[in-house]
């Protein structure tokens, strides 16, 4: 058997997503922790459809009867000529891609998914350029057989609502978060989903983050919930930081 663990950053790696036990629930299409008001774990086909984005409507400019008329051919002596590069303004803000210092070295694209992604995709894409991957397929002989989702705090506010509710928490430092982690019904009891959290803890220590949180639910079939029980987590090496009958908080801390 040969057990491999690939980051999901793009279409190929989204590709590999394995299915959830529950056919009524999807990994591919699940924003429940992305949103707190409205998230849902249901399985939507018709996210995992690539749609270009909608082209922005044209905005009708309010008359100003001061502008000059558009079919004026007037010479300007001091505007750029038509076609050509625009001005180095010294005062642009970094935001703005007009500001383009001549004397600086040209900064590397940052990774990114394509415009066209399926939405769940592209959530996971949403750190790529300063966090990295949010989410990772274990793969039996080139099979996805475990998933897990991940990543800083602030990108799940169904999370930080979790937490909001413990005041007995650590404010500092502050953790990642690991919000699902799963193993499909037919590669269950072979350890795969321990390994694939020693590989996101692992991961996160290496990205700076001295402890990581999961909120489990107590006494959830295993079908019906993706952030595993509390004795999972106490099996590898987190801890009951906040408990609840039926929401405990767990916390590991990273070396």
């Amino acid at each position: 058997m040969a057990v491999r663990i690939v980051d999901v950053t793009d279409s190929e790696g989204f590709g590999l997503i394995p299915p959830c036990a529950d056919p009524g629930f999807d990994h591919r299409t699940c924003d429940y922790w992305e949103d707190a008001d409205r998230g849902s774990k249901a399985s939507r086909a018709s996210w995992l459809e690539t749609q270009a984005p909608p082209p922005e409507p044209a905005r009708a400019g309010a008359f100003n009867p001061f502008a000059p008329d558009p079919d004026d051919e007037a010479v300007n002596p001091f505007a750029p000529a038509r076609g050509s590069a625009p001005a180095f303004n010294p005062f642009a803000s970094e935001d703005d891609p007009l500001a383009d210092n001549p004397f600086a070295p040209a900064r590397p694209a940052r990774p990114a998914v394509g415009a066209d992604a399926p939405r769940k995709l592209a959530l996971l894409g949403r750190g790529l350029g300063v966090f990295g991957s949010y989410a990772k397929v274990l793969l039996e002989d080139d099979e996805p057989a475990a998933y897990a989702q991940f990543g800083p705090l602030s990108a799940y506010p169904r999370a930080q609502r979790t937490r909001d509710l413990y005041p007995q928490l650590p404010e500092a430092p502050l953790p990642a978060v690991i919000t699902c982690i799963a193993t499909t019904a037919t590669a269950r009891h072979r350890g795969h989903a321990q390994r694939l959290v020693e590989a996101v803890c692992d991961d996160l220590e290496r990205r700076g983050f001295a402890a990581v949180e999961a909120y489990p639910e107590r006494a959830a079939p295993a079908d019906a919930t993706s952030a595993a029980t509390p004795e999972f987590w106490l099996g590898v090496g987190f801890r009951v930081a906040a408990d609840d009958e039926r929401f405990p908080v767990v916390r590991r801390e990273l070396e």
